[in-house]
C-alpha cells in the first residue's frame, strides 16, 4: 500500500496533479474536495458541522482504504503549516496507514500567486470542485485563506523520510506527475 499526500495551497494544482499520477500509476486519488463537496450545500450556515462531516467521511474512507488489498492512495491537502492541528492531522493519517504496512510519500507543491489565481478558473477545476464555481467567492476565500494561514513549508520544515517540494509554476501535471513517479518508483 501507497500513500501519497500531495500538499500546497489554493488552485496550486494538487487535485490536477494527481489526476496526472492516477493515471500514470493506478493509485486511486482521493481529493479534499470530494468530502468538502459533499456537505457544503446542506451545512452551509453550519460550519461546525459541515467540518465534523468532512473529517467523519475523510477518517471512515481512510480507515476502510488503509487495510485493503488496493494499491494505493494519493489524497490532495491544504496544510496550513504554521497550525499544529494540520501537523498532527497529516500524522494521524500517516499513522493510520503505516499501522497497515503502507508506504508514505509527501509532494509539496508551489506556484506563483498570480498564476494560481488564474488557476482557480480553470475548466478542470470549476467541473471537479462545485464550490469553487461561484468565482468571486472562492477568490475572496483563496485570498483571506493566503493572508491567514503559511501555506507553503519554510525550507527544511518538512522533516519526511519520503518527502519532495516541486515549483509547479511552469509544469504540466503531467510533468509533474513524473516527476514524483520516478522519484518514488510509482
Amino acid at each position: 500500500m501507497k500513500l501519497v499526500i500531495i500538499c500546497g495551497p489554493h488552485a496550486v494544482g494538487k487535485m490536477t496533479v494527481g489526476q496526472a499520477l492516477a493515471a500514470q500509476t493506478g493509485l486511486k486519488l482521493f481529493h479534499n474536495h470530494m468530502t468538502i463537496d459533499v456537505v457544503s450545500g446542506l451545512f452551509e450556515n453550519m460550519p461546525g458541522e459541515r467540518s465534523r462531516l468532512t473529517s467523519l467521511f475523510r477518517e471512515e474512507i481512510f480507515k476502510a482504504f488503509a487495510p485493503s488489498s488496493e494499491y494505493g492512495m494519493i489524497f490532495t491537502y491544504m496544510w496550513a503549516f504554521d497550525q499544529q492541528e494540520d501537523w498532527d492531522y497529516i500524522q494521524h493519517i500517516e499513522a493510520l496507514f503505516r499501522q497497515h504496512g503502507a508506504e508514505v510519500y509527501y509532494v509539496e507543491l508551489c506556484a506563483d500567486y498570480d498564476l494560481r489565481i488564474e488557476r482557480n478558473k480553470t475548466e478542470n477545476r470549476l467541473l471537479n470542485k462545485p464550490t469553487k464555481r461561484d468565482v468571486a467567492k472562492s477568490e475572496a476565500l483563496f485570498r483571506r485563506l493566503e493572508e491567514k494561514y503559511r501555506l507553503n513549508s519554510l525550507p527544511g520544515e518538512v522533516q519526511k523520510e519520503h518527502y519532495l517540494r516541486i515549483d509547479n509554476t511552469r509544469l504540466s501535471p503531467e510533468e509533474v506527475a513524473g516527476q514524483i513517479r520516478e522519484t518514488f518508483m510509482l
